[in-house]
């Protein structure tokens, strides 16, 4: 028994070409890392056997050729992907039961017992996660016990330790908290409609208990039509929307709340058509920071449901300039002090020395908090405050400054002009902007990403200053 999952974005067309994170190719091998090793462990992932559309004939061709053309292929043995074809084999292989021939149900349960000795404590986080969802649906998959044992084992224990009190997957990205939702309730699928063994129906309630504080937490942080900010590492079309989770989640007969933003660092902030949402958080995945950014004190403004103000978005993994700077101070709507970042990000997927926040006022419409990021001796304290219809900004720096920078990144479809640049006014599409305390203004042309490998030029608004500076955002 099972019930239908949230189908799979189409990768697969036709003419036999892929395409993932945006780039389009042609089948060669399954080692085509030529586009960056992302999109060759997408390759592997098999994602194609859930999207719609596709023929039962043609996944089982793709079945067949990936275990014959295995013994060559080292990318699809790493773990992470070993792990989310299982899943998708699983699901695959449970809507055409009539598929389960010998050599398919040999070769994943090989794929899984390989998994279960490469789990990859080595980098924890939602790669260990995943290791544990795998093992688990493979367990009811294969009605195998002893493997259900280790994998509820597992599984609770990263649950525990990754899902923050308030509900927020503890790497702080909203993409990957919908891709980590997804996967319990594919485990919750696969368990509440096949009841095996002793205690599993125990166990089952329990994992709908966290999708609960998960569909909770996704429910108080998307915008009002739905979508995710693009926080930390996250991009669109990549995890399913809030509105399949829910939907998903109805199907198994899951009830939640909306649960207040707390732990997760992010605050929301609602004034007549004006959303915005900002981050006043620590880096809470404190020993895995590799989705994090040097984004302390950033925030995205939306009015009417439009974009005004953005992050930057990400637009690729591989370790290179563009993924070092969409990680950087500067790519946020935030203040970089002496040209540093406000945590020190590197290698792609690393962090170094970090910012610590300290929360001074936490209300529906203000907030105040600081932190050290910049250096042991200089504090940059930031208040938000919304109201009429409009917010306000300010910033201070403590200690031996002689330079900052507030950077205002604008969605690509909002156009920018120095009104006054004596008296600090700029008009950005629906809003008029006064700042105060800058000895320099200027706009420039900069790119966002929304999607993998897809930029759009943006205009971005820096205002310099030295200790002090504020600024009013009023919808016109």
């Amino acid at each position: 028994m099972f019930t239908e999952p949230i189908a799979k974005p189409c990768c697969y067309d036709s003419q036999g070409r892929f395409t993932f994170l945006n780039i389009s190719d042609s089948f060669r091998d399954w080692n085509m890392d030529e586009h960056g090793m992302l999109w060759a462990y997408n390759l592997n992932y098999m994602d194609w056997l859930g999207q719609e559309g596709i023929s039962e004939e043609e996944c089982l061709m793709w079945l067949d050729r990936f275990i014959d053309e295995l013994p060559s292929n080292h990318v699809g043995l790493d773990p992470y992907p070993i792990a989310l074809r299982a899943i998708n084999w699983a699901k695959f292989l449970s809507r055409h039961p009539q598929g389960c021939n010998k050599k398919r149900i040999d070769s994943m349960y090989a794929q899984i017992l390989l998994l279960e000795h490469k789990l990859e404590y080595h980098l924890l986080g939602n790669h260990l996660l995943e290791d544990a969802y795998a093992l688990f649906i493979a367990s009811v998959f294969f009605s195998d016990e002893r493997l259900f044992s280790k994998a509820a084992h597992l599984l609770e224990e990263q649950l525990r330790e990754q899902i923050l009190p308030d509900g927020a997957h503890y790497e702080q990205s909203p993409m990957y908290h919908c891709i980590m939702l997804d996967r319990l309730l594919d485990c919750i699928n696969f368990s509440a409609n096949n009841q095996l063994f002793v205690l599993q129906e125990t166990f089952t309630n329990t994992l709908k208990q966290k999708a609960a504080l998960m569909l909770g937490h996704l429910q108080s942080i998307i915008y009002s039509d739905g979508s995710i900010p693009l926080l930390n590492d996250s991009a669109y079309d990549i995890a399913p929307t809030a509105g399949q989770l829910f939907d998903y989640a109805r199907k198994l007969n899951i009830l939640w709340n909306p649960i207040p933003l707390r732990e997760c660092g992010y605050r929301k902030l609602n004034d007549k058509g004006m959303e915005v949402i900002l981050d006043i958080g620590n880096i809470t995945a404190s020993y895995q920071p590799g989705h994090s950014h040097a984004d302390t004190f950033n925030y995205e403004l939306r009015i009417d449901g439009q974009p005004v103000i953005i992050d930057t978005g990400i637009s690729t993994y591989n370790k290179d300039p563009r993924r070092q700077y969409e990680r950087s101070t500067a790519a946020h709507n935030t203040v970089s002090v002496a040209g540093k970042d406000s945590s020190m990000v590197w290698g792609g997927f690393r962090v170094g020395r970090r910012a610590k926040v300290t929360i001074v006022k936490d209300c529906p419409t203000e907030i105040l908090a600081h932190h050290d990021g910049f250096g042991r001796h200089i504090i940059h304290q930031r208040h938000f405050a919304l109201c009429d219809h409009s917010i306000h900004i300010e910033d201070l720096i403590i200690g031996n400054v002689t330079n900052a920078i507030s950077y205002l990144h604008f969605s690509p479809q909002t156009d920018v002009s120095i009104v006054s640049e004596t008296d600090g006014i700029i008009k950005a599409g629906k809003v008029m902007i006064k700042a105060e305390g800058f000895n320099g203004i200027s706009v420039k042309t900069d790119y966002v990403s929304t999607e993998y490998n897809k930029l759009q030029p943006c205009q971005v608004l820096e205002l310099s200053f030295q200790q002090q500076l504020s600024y009013s955002i009023k919808v016109m």
